[in-house]
Protein backbone atom coordinates (compact mmCIF):
# COMPACT_ATOMS: atom_id res chain seq x y z
CA UNK A 1 0.00 0.00 0.00
CA UNK A 2 1.50 3.47 -0.90
CA UNK A 3 0.99 5.10 2.39
CA UNK A 4 3.04 2.54 4.23
CA UNK A 5 6.24 3.64 6.10
CA UNK A 6 7.40 0.21 7.09
CA UNK A 7 7.39 1.69 10.49
CA UNK A 8 5.07 1.02 13.31
CA UNK A 9 3.30 4.16 12.80
CA UNK A 10 1.63 2.26 9.90
CA UNK A 11 -0.71 1.19 12.76
CA UNK A 12 -3.47 3.88 12.53
CA UNK A 13 -4.22 5.27 16.44
CA UNK A 14 -0.01 4.78 17.42
CA UNK A 15 2.93 7.49 17.56
CA UNK A 16 6.13 6.59 19.14
CA UNK A 17 8.28 8.97 21.01
CA UNK A 18 12.50 9.24 21.24
CA UNK A 19 14.54 10.54 24.16
CA UNK A 20 17.86 10.26 22.69
CA UNK A 21 21.04 11.14 24.94
CA UNK A 22 24.15 10.11 23.09
CA UNK A 23 26.59 11.58 25.46
CA UNK A 24 24.79 9.05 28.31
CA UNK A 25 24.92 6.19 25.57
CA UNK A 26 20.81 5.41 26.14
CA UNK A 27 17.40 6.92 25.69
CA UNK A 28 13.68 6.00 25.83
CA UNK A 29 11.09 5.16 23.49
CA UNK A 30 7.79 5.26 24.25
CA UNK A 31 4.63 3.83 22.23
CA UNK A 32 1.29 5.50 22.88
CA UNK A 33 -1.88 4.22 22.01
CA UNK A 34 -4.35 6.70 20.77
CA UNK A 35 -6.90 4.50 23.03
CA UNK A 36 -6.32 1.97 25.46
CA UNK A 37 -5.00 -0.71 23.18
CA UNK A 38 -5.77 -4.62 24.18
CA UNK A 39 -2.25 -6.16 25.11
CA UNK A 40 -0.27 -8.97 26.20
CA UNK A 41 2.97 -9.90 26.12
CA UNK A 42 5.83 -12.49 27.29
CA UNK A 43 9.26 -12.99 28.39
CA UNK A 44 11.14 -15.70 27.06
CA UNK A 45 14.87 -14.77 28.07
CA UNK A 46 16.50 -15.83 31.86
CA UNK A 47 17.52 -12.05 32.66
CA UNK A 48 14.42 -9.85 31.85
CA UNK A 49 13.82 -6.66 33.74
CA UNK A 50 10.63 -4.63 33.51
CA UNK A 51 7.64 -2.85 34.89
CA UNK A 52 4.04 -3.91 35.25
CA UNK A 53 4.57 -6.98 33.30
CA UNK A 54 2.66 -9.27 35.29
CA UNK A 55 -0.68 -7.33 34.50
CA UNK A 56 -0.21 -8.28 30.41
CA UNK A 57 -0.76 -12.41 31.51
CA UNK A 58 -3.87 -12.79 29.60
CA UNK A 59 -5.28 -14.30 33.45
CA UNK A 60 -4.93 -10.72 34.86
CA UNK A 61 -7.60 -8.28 35.15
CA UNK A 62 -6.88 -5.21 33.52
CA UNK A 63 -7.31 -5.98 29.89
CA UNK A 64 -5.49 -2.98 27.93
CA UNK A 65 -2.45 -0.55 28.55
CA UNK A 66 -1.99 3.10 27.42
CA UNK A 67 1.95 3.05 26.44
CA UNK A 68 4.41 0.93 26.20
CA UNK A 69 7.82 1.97 27.22
CA UNK A 70 11.50 0.53 25.80
CA UNK A 71 14.47 1.81 27.84
CA UNK A 72 18.33 1.36 27.91
CA UNK A 73 19.68 1.82 31.67
CA UNK A 74 18.83 -1.68 32.79
CA UNK A 75 17.06 -1.84 35.99
CA UNK A 76 17.68 2.35 36.53
CA UNK A 77 15.78 3.14 33.35
CA UNK A 78 12.81 1.70 35.09
CA UNK A 79 12.40 5.42 36.09
CA UNK A 80 11.31 5.89 32.65
CA UNK A 81 7.36 4.43 33.06
CA UNK A 82 7.33 7.53 36.07
CA UNK A 83 8.06 10.00 33.43
CA UNK A 84 5.60 8.50 31.20
CA UNK A 85 3.13 8.11 33.34
CA UNK A 86 3.18 11.47 34.23
CA UNK A 87 2.78 13.08 30.91
CA UNK A 88 0.13 10.91 30.56
CA UNK A 89 -1.95 11.76 33.19
CA UNK A 90 -1.91 15.13 32.40
CA UNK A 91 -3.93 14.51 29.20
CA UNK A 92 -6.33 12.80 31.48
CA UNK A 93 -5.28 9.37 30.64
CA UNK A 94 -5.31 6.12 32.35
CA UNK A 95 -7.41 3.16 34.20
CA UNK A 96 -10.16 4.62 36.28
CA UNK A 97 -10.23 3.45 39.77
CA UNK A 98 -12.85 5.79 41.52
CA UNK A 99 -12.12 9.17 40.53
CA UNK A 100 -8.21 8.36 40.11
CA UNK A 101 -6.97 7.63 36.59
CA UNK A 102 -3.72 5.54 36.27
CA UNK A 103 -1.83 5.17 33.16
CA UNK A 104 -1.05 1.70 32.68
CA UNK A 105 2.47 1.36 30.62
CA UNK A 106 4.05 -1.74 30.78
CA UNK A 107 7.71 -1.25 30.14
CA UNK A 108 11.02 -3.56 29.27
CA UNK A 109 14.82 -2.68 30.06
CA UNK A 110 17.72 -3.70 27.79
CA UNK A 111 21.29 -3.44 29.85
CA UNK A 112 23.72 -0.38 27.99
CA UNK A 113 25.50 0.47 31.19
CA UNK A 114 28.83 -0.76 29.66
CA UNK A 115 28.84 0.81 26.52
CA UNK A 116 31.03 3.65 26.80
CA UNK A 117 28.70 6.54 27.82
CA UNK A 118 28.91 8.71 30.99
CA UNK A 119 26.76 6.99 33.13
CA UNK A 120 27.79 9.43 35.97
CA UNK A 121 24.46 10.94 36.90
CA UNK A 122 24.56 11.18 40.59
CA UNK A 123 22.02 11.08 42.76
CA UNK A 124 18.72 10.23 40.19
CA UNK A 125 19.34 8.66 36.95
CA UNK A 126 17.60 10.70 34.27
CA UNK A 127 15.28 8.36 33.20
CA UNK A 128 12.02 9.79 34.75
CA UNK A 129 12.68 12.78 32.83
CA UNK A 130 13.79 10.82 29.48
CA UNK A 131 10.45 9.04 29.91
CA UNK A 132 8.21 12.44 30.24
CA UNK A 133 10.21 13.90 27.18
CA UNK A 134 9.69 10.84 24.83
CA UNK A 135 5.64 11.18 25.60
CA UNK A 136 5.70 14.84 25.30
CA UNK A 137 7.50 14.10 21.59
CA UNK A 138 5.42 11.00 20.22
CA UNK A 139 4.04 11.47 16.99
CA UNK A 140 2.42 10.08 14.48
CA UNK A 141 4.57 9.37 10.93
CA UNK A 142 8.14 8.78 10.75
CA UNK A 143 10.64 8.32 13.26
CA UNK A 144 14.03 7.57 13.89
CA UNK A 145 15.96 4.49 13.50
CA UNK A 146 19.12 3.09 14.36
CA UNK A 147 21.10 4.91 17.47
CA UNK A 148 17.91 6.31 18.47
CA UNK A 149 15.68 6.42 21.61
CA UNK A 150 16.17 2.48 23.45
CA UNK A 151 18.48 1.45 20.88
CA UNK A 152 21.02 4.77 21.30
CA UNK A 153 23.13 2.30 23.52
CA UNK A 154 22.44 -0.77 22.27
CA UNK A 155 25.31 -2.99 20.99
CA UNK A 156 25.65 -6.74 19.65
CA UNK A 157 28.12 -9.75 19.46
CA UNK A 158 29.48 -8.12 16.00
CA UNK A 159 27.89 -4.66 15.32
CA UNK A 160 26.13 -1.42 17.04
CA UNK A 161 22.98 -2.24 17.77
CA UNK A 162 19.75 -0.48 17.39
CA UNK A 163 16.06 0.70 17.16
CA UNK A 164 14.24 -0.93 13.77
CA UNK A 165 10.94 -1.54 12.48
CA UNK A 166 9.00 -2.55 10.19
CA UNK A 167 5.23 -3.22 9.04
CA UNK A 168 3.28 -5.66 6.31
CA UNK A 169 -0.61 -5.87 5.47
CA UNK A 170 -2.09 -9.41 5.45
CA UNK A 171 -4.38 -10.70 2.45
CA UNK A 172 -7.69 -9.71 4.81
CA UNK A 173 -6.16 -5.68 4.55
CA UNK A 174 -5.28 -5.86 8.49
CA UNK A 175 -1.89 -4.12 9.11
CA UNK A 176 0.75 -5.30 11.38
CA UNK A 177 4.05 -3.95 12.88
CA UNK A 178 7.14 -4.20 15.13
CA UNK A 179 9.51 -1.77 16.89
CA UNK A 180 12.66 -3.61 18.82
CA UNK A 181 15.22 -2.41 20.17
CA UNK A 182 18.27 -4.70 19.67
CA UNK A 183 20.77 -5.31 22.25
CA UNK A 184 21.67 -8.83 21.51
CA UNK A 185 24.03 -10.96 23.66
CA UNK A 186 24.18 -13.27 19.79
CA UNK A 187 24.27 -11.14 16.23
CA UNK A 188 21.99 -10.54 13.75
CA UNK A 189 24.69 -10.72 11.37
CA UNK A 190 26.56 -14.41 9.85
CA UNK A 191 30.04 -14.93 10.92
CA UNK A 192 31.92 -11.72 10.92
CA UNK A 193 30.26 -10.88 7.17
CA UNK A 194 27.59 -8.05 6.39
CA UNK A 195 24.56 -11.17 5.84
CA UNK A 196 21.95 -11.05 8.34
CA UNK A 197 20.44 -13.61 9.44
CA UNK A 198 16.88 -11.97 8.60
CA UNK A 199 17.69 -11.80 4.89
CA UNK A 200 14.92 -14.22 3.86
CA UNK A 201 12.33 -11.91 5.02
CA UNK A 202 13.67 -8.77 3.73
CA UNK A 203 11.77 -6.60 1.32
CA UNK A 204 12.55 -3.75 -0.75
CA UNK A 205 16.70 -4.00 0.75
CA UNK A 206 15.39 -2.46 3.39
CA UNK A 207 18.49 -4.05 4.78
CA UNK A 208 21.16 -3.93 2.44
CA UNK A 209 19.54 -6.23 0.27
CA UNK A 210 22.39 -8.59 0.07
CA UNK A 211 20.62 -12.03 0.52
CA UNK A 212 22.41 -15.19 2.44
CA UNK A 213 26.22 -15.89 1.82
CA UNK A 214 26.80 -19.35 -0.19
CA UNK A 215 27.81 -20.98 3.44
CA UNK A 216 26.14 -19.85 6.78
CA UNK A 217 28.66 -19.95 9.43
CA UNK A 218 26.38 -20.50 12.59
CA UNK A 219 29.29 -21.13 15.33
CA UNK A 220 28.44 -19.25 18.59
CA UNK A 221 29.31 -15.60 18.48
CA UNK A 222 28.61 -13.15 22.00
CA UNK A 223 29.70 -10.03 23.20
CA UNK A 224 30.83 -11.73 26.56
CA UNK A 225 29.97 -14.64 28.93
CA UNK A 226 28.73 -12.97 31.42
CA UNK A 227 27.24 -9.62 30.71
CA UNK A 228 23.55 -9.55 30.76
CA UNK A 229 21.66 -8.28 27.54
CA UNK A 230 18.59 -8.00 26.47
CA UNK A 231 16.47 -7.29 22.98
CA UNK A 232 13.07 -6.10 23.51
CA UNK A 233 10.39 -4.21 21.46
CA UNK A 234 6.83 -5.06 20.47
CA UNK A 235 4.16 -6.04 17.49
CA UNK A 236 1.19 -4.27 17.12
CA UNK A 237 -1.75 -4.76 15.00
CA UNK A 238 -5.02 -2.93 13.66
CA UNK A 239 -7.16 -6.12 13.93
CA UNK A 240 -9.11 -6.53 16.51
CA UNK A 241 -7.85 -9.71 19.29
CA UNK A 242 -8.82 -10.72 22.59
CA UNK A 243 -6.38 -10.35 25.22
CA UNK A 244 -5.37 -14.37 24.80
CA UNK A 245 -4.96 -13.58 20.98
CA UNK A 246 -2.53 -10.39 21.58
CA UNK A 247 -0.42 -13.31 23.89
CA UNK A 248 -0.11 -15.86 21.15
CA UNK A 249 0.99 -12.42 18.71
CA UNK A 250 3.38 -11.60 21.39
CA UNK A 251 5.24 -15.22 20.83
CA UNK A 252 4.85 -14.81 17.21
CA UNK A 253 7.27 -11.69 17.53
CA UNK A 254 9.33 -14.11 19.64
CA UNK A 255 9.80 -16.37 17.01
CA UNK A 256 10.65 -13.66 14.61
CA UNK A 257 13.43 -12.36 17.14
CA UNK A 258 14.89 -16.60 16.94
CA UNK A 259 15.24 -15.96 13.35
CA UNK A 260 17.33 -12.78 13.02
CA UNK A 261 19.31 -13.37 16.29
CA UNK A 262 21.62 -16.30 16.96
CA UNK A 263 21.69 -17.48 19.87
CA UNK A 264 18.41 -16.06 21.54
CA UNK A 265 16.50 -16.55 24.85
CA UNK A 266 19.52 -16.70 26.49
CA UNK A 267 20.11 -17.49 30.66
CA UNK A 268 21.99 -14.01 30.57
CA UNK A 269 19.50 -12.19 28.38
CA UNK A 270 16.27 -10.54 29.23
CA UNK A 271 14.05 -11.10 25.18
CA UNK A 272 10.70 -9.57 26.05
CA UNK A 273 8.29 -8.72 23.52
CA UNK A 274 5.23 -6.87 23.95
CA UNK A 275 1.54 -7.48 21.95
CA UNK A 276 -1.45 -4.79 21.58
CA UNK A 277 -4.28 -4.23 19.38
CA UNK A 278 -5.98 -1.11 18.30
CA UNK A 279 -8.92 -2.60 17.17
CA UNK A 280 -9.78 -0.74 14.54
CA UNK A 281 -10.51 -3.59 12.31
CA UNK A 282 -12.91 -6.38 12.92
CA UNK A 283 -12.07 -9.66 13.37
CA UNK A 284 -12.82 -12.76 14.35
CA UNK A 285 -11.99 -15.67 12.72
CA UNK A 286 -8.70 -17.99 12.96
CA UNK A 287 -7.46 -17.86 10.02
CA UNK A 288 -7.06 -14.09 10.04
CA UNK A 289 -4.91 -14.87 13.22
CA UNK A 290 -2.84 -17.08 11.82
CA UNK A 291 -2.03 -15.11 9.33
CA UNK A 292 -1.55 -12.13 11.70
CA UNK A 293 1.23 -13.87 13.70
CA UNK A 294 2.84 -15.25 10.36
CA UNK A 295 3.49 -11.67 9.63
CA UNK A 296 4.32 -10.54 13.44
CA UNK A 297 7.22 -13.42 13.04
CA UNK A 298 8.27 -12.32 9.98
CA UNK A 299 8.24 -8.05 10.60
CA UNK A 300 9.73 -8.98 13.86
CA UNK A 301 12.58 -10.38 12.03
CA UNK A 302 13.10 -7.36 9.11
CA UNK A 303 12.71 -4.97 12.54
CA UNK A 304 15.59 -6.65 14.07
CA UNK A 305 17.84 -6.49 11.03
CA UNK A 306 16.90 -2.81 10.29
CA UNK A 307 17.97 -1.77 13.95
CA UNK A 308 21.58 -2.92 13.35
CA UNK A 309 21.84 -1.98 9.79
CA UNK A 310 20.36 1.92 10.24
CA UNK A 311 22.59 1.91 13.68
CA UNK A 312 25.41 4.58 14.24
CA UNK A 313 28.54 4.63 16.37
CA UNK A 314 28.49 6.02 19.85
CA UNK A 315 30.47 9.21 19.52
CA UNK A 316 32.81 8.00 22.46
CA UNK A 317 36.26 6.53 22.66
CA UNK A 318 36.00 2.69 22.33
CA UNK A 319 32.59 2.50 20.45
CA UNK A 320 31.29 -0.54 19.13
CA UNK A 321 31.58 -0.46 14.85
CA UNK A 322 28.34 -0.05 13.12
CA UNK A 323 27.71 -2.30 10.23
CA UNK A 324 27.75 0.85 8.21
CA UNK A 325 31.33 1.60 9.14
CA UNK A 326 32.20 -1.48 7.94
CA UNK A 327 30.56 -1.51 5.15
CA UNK A 328 30.10 1.39 3.67
CA UNK A 329 29.61 0.66 -0.11
CA UNK A 330 26.72 -1.98 1.49
CA UNK A 331 27.99 -5.00 1.65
Amino acid sequence: MPDLLNLLTDIDGVSVGHATDLVLGSGVTVIVFDEPAVASGTVLGGAPGGRDTGLLDPSMTVNAVDAFVLSGGSAFGLDAAGGVQAGLRELGRGFAVGPVRIPIVPQAILMDLLNGGDKDWGLHSPYRDMGYAAVKAAAKGAFELGTAGAGTGATTATFKGGLGSASAVSSAGHRVAAIVAVNALGSATIADGPHFWAAPFEQDAEFGGLGMPAVADHRMRLKGMDTPATTIGAVVTDAQLTKAEAHRLSLAGHDGLARALLPAHLPLDGDTIFAASTARHRRDDMASLMELCHLATIVMARAIARGVYMASALPVEGAQMAWRDRYPNGH
